[in-house]
């Protein structure tokens, strides 16, 4: 591979690390717009899997309220691998442009809903009655684009879940998706031993970036700090769309 797009795909991981270890969530979302570009989309969503499950695992059980986040939204769960089944299924045939451009829809649906943080939240009993859709349509997209945030981040920000709460929520359900993920693709054929070792691989700068992140955490204000990633996020986004 070209040194600089090597670069660019190691920056990708890395930067995602770093908006994951500051804000909690986003790190395929964050990655997947430099990798696509290097690698093509089906070789990205394999690329991402291992450094995803292993930063969405060290922030999900760092942050308490395990069992009590679980009984809440365990068909959430049940019925996210459900629907990643069905978008793996989809990714081997489905228009290579189609997919790019459904990518930066998501993209710049999941930075435009987290900039403009609207006061939007769910009574019951929609909160538990869109918990199973919630997870599927999640798994679908998942399994389509490799974005894991939508659309699980708007539903989760209705609930107005106390923030150590919520980011556990969400990096359950994002552990579970990437976890699933990973099988579809080995299941499938899309991923061979090369491809994991790759993947392996990339776990490296990932680690770096949320450790990073982390540190600059404590740093700068995690809301500036957020917004000028959702930025830069929401223009890869618009491109995404337009190259689609």
């Amino acid at each position: 591979m070209d040194p600089v797009l090597l670069a660019v795909a190691a920056f990708g991981l890395f930067f995602a690390g770093i908006v994951k270890g500051t804000t909690g969530i986003g790190y395929s979302s964050c990655a997947l717009p430099f990798l696509v570009p290097v690698v093509g989309l089906q070789q990205a969503i394999v690329l991402i899997v291992m450094p995803a499950i292993l930063s969405n695992i060290v922030v999900a059980f760092s942050a308490g309220h395990f069992r009590e986040i679980f009984a809440r939204f365990w068909p959430l769960y049940v019925a996210t691998p459900l629907g990643i089944v069905v978008g793996v299924a989809f990714l081997s045939s489905i228009d290579q442009r189609l997919s790019i451009a459904v990518l930066g829809t998501v993209i710049v649906a999941y930075a435009a809903m987290s900039l403009l943080q609207p006061n939007l939240a769910l009574k019951q009993p929609w909160d538990r009655i869109l918990n199973a859709p919630v997870g599927f349509a999640t798994g679908l997209l998942t399994g389509l684009t490799g974005s894991q945030v939508m659309p699980l981040l708007p539903y989760m920000m209705g609930l107005h879940l106390e923030p150590n709460r919520l980011i556990q929520a969400i990096n359950l359900a994002v552990t579970i998706t990437s976890i699933f993920l990973g099988m579809g693709l080995l299941l499938s054929g899309l991923m061979d031993m090369p491809s994991l070792g790759l993947s392996m691989l990339a776990v490296i700068p990932a680690v770096v970036g949320v450790s990073l992140g982390n540190r600059v955490r404590g740093l700068l204000p995690v809301l500036l700090f957020r917004r000028l990633m959702l930025c830069v996020l929401l223009a890869i986004g618009l491109m995404f769309v337009l190259r689609g």
